[in-house]
């Protein structure tokens, strides 16, 4: 067996389970389920309607480079997203089954377990733990960038002096998850000031960008447009999943520099990640229509406006500036301990901070917070801050 499969820490989503052991919620209540960021809304019809309509091609292998038409529609979506970002679809465009699936294989590509000197993947923490995955079975070691609460985002320069030659490829998520928190360009600028200095991949994950509440956020690409820079060792990653509620879709594409976007074209033709006819064409519906986009942002939206100030009644709640999360700051510090109580005795599941981050010298930034998805119906968010707030409204 593969000895760096041993380096992997179970799943948040299964720890919880595990936490989770042994609690009986009260019989009377409904669950409602908040732990898990998988979105609920129906998956347009103009997405079902294309698939439904391109069934034909199941009988077909499709190329793993995808449709030129599907390229072509994601540079069109590109373009019209991020104020006029103009991409070559033939090489700076790439289908990709998810985004989940091309932050893992990417550093495949990019880390050499051949190599003699160490190979860093630095990593935000809290932090979306496939980055982890990733950097371990591609042979390579992790540094964490600890963030600040109540928002995620990384302090890049708290990585020591020493670690920065070592780094090979950084992930960078923004919208972040679990804040909601959003990269702006004065961020994205520091960023590549230390690219510049040692060399290293940046791999953004930007599946949350299309839910946002004031402010499109800005992308790792368009940052690089705006400060007349090349996409030069920076590729980013979306997904239908959260922008068209179609996670079961497992549709994305990556973009950027095309040096790089060339080996990862010929590692997944090993790997055998092309994406069927019927899905493709499915997806170029979706990345063409923003007017189901523009209505599931109205529908979070509402839940943000009827849900925080409710939670605000017992709790210190921050408004995310994007994604479908709330970080809450649990009172008393215990975020486990919250977490099992709020099962026990309300019938209502969160996950706890500290399982979507790492201990590190400086602590674990995840404890003492809960992470909140608000993908659930309306009514089930209402009433599980409802819950919330009867439970926890006195201590």
């Amino acid at each position: 067996m593969n000895s760096l499969l041993d380096k992997l820490q179970p799943y948040p989503f299964a720890r919880l389970r595990q936490a989770m052991q042994g609690i009986e919620p009260p019989a009377h209540l409904k669950p409602v389920m908040l732990q898990i960021g998988e979105p609920k809304h129906p998956t347009p019809a103009v997405i079902t309607q294309a698939l439904n309509d391109a069934a034909a091609g199941f009988a077909q292998y499709p190329l793993t480079a995808g449709l030129p038409e599907l390229r072509q529609a994601c540079a069109r979506w590109l373009h019209r997203r991020y104020d006029g970002l103009t991409l070559d679809p033939e090489s700076e465009i790439l289908p990709v089954l998810g985004s989940r699936e091309a932050l893992f294989s990417f550093a495949q590509v990019i880390l050499d377990p051949a190599a003699q000197e160490r190979q860093i993947v630095a990593c935000p923490n809290p932090f979306y733990q496939i980055y982890e995955g990733a950097a371990f079975l591609g042979g390579g070691e992790i540094h964490f960038a600890n963030s600040t609460p109540p928002r995620c985002l990384p302090d890049w320069n708290s990585v020591p002096e020493s670690v920065w030659p070592h780094v090979r490829l950084l992930f960078a998520c923004s919208p972040d998850n679990p804040s909601g928190s959003v990269m702006r360009l004065d961020d994205w600028c520091e960023l590549f000031e230390l690219q510049d200095r040692y060399g290293f991949v940046i791999a953004a994950d930007e599946c949350y960008s299309e839910i946002y509440f004031d402010q499109k956020p800005i992308g790792a690409l368009q940052a690089a447009a705006e400060l007349g820079r090349s996409n030069k060792g920076i590729v980013m990653f979306t997904s239908l999943s959260k922008r068209s509620n179609a996670p079961g879709l497992r549709s994305g594409f990556v973009a950027g520099d095309p040096d790089l976007l060339r080996p990862f074209l010929l590692y997944r033709t090993y790997h055998g990640s092309a994406m069927s006819l019927p899905i493709q064409h499915a997806s170029i519906a979706a990345w063409d229509d923003e007017a189901h986009v523009i209505e599931n942002r109205r529908l979070y939206r509402e839940k943000f406006a009827r849900v925080v100030p409710l939670l605000r009644q017992a709790f210190e709640v921050n408004m995310p500036e994007a994604s479908f999360y709330i970080w809450l700051k649990v009172p008393g510090g215990d975020d486990l301990a919250f977490a099992q109580q709020l099962w026990r005795e309300a019938a209502v599941q969160v996950l706890p901070g500290r399982f979507f981050a790492r201990d590190t010298e400086h602590g674990n930034p995840g404890r003492g917070y809960v992470r909140i998805a608000l993908v659930a119906p309306l009514e089930d968010c209402l009433e599980g801050a409802r819950r919330m707030v009867e439970l926890f409204g006195q201590s």
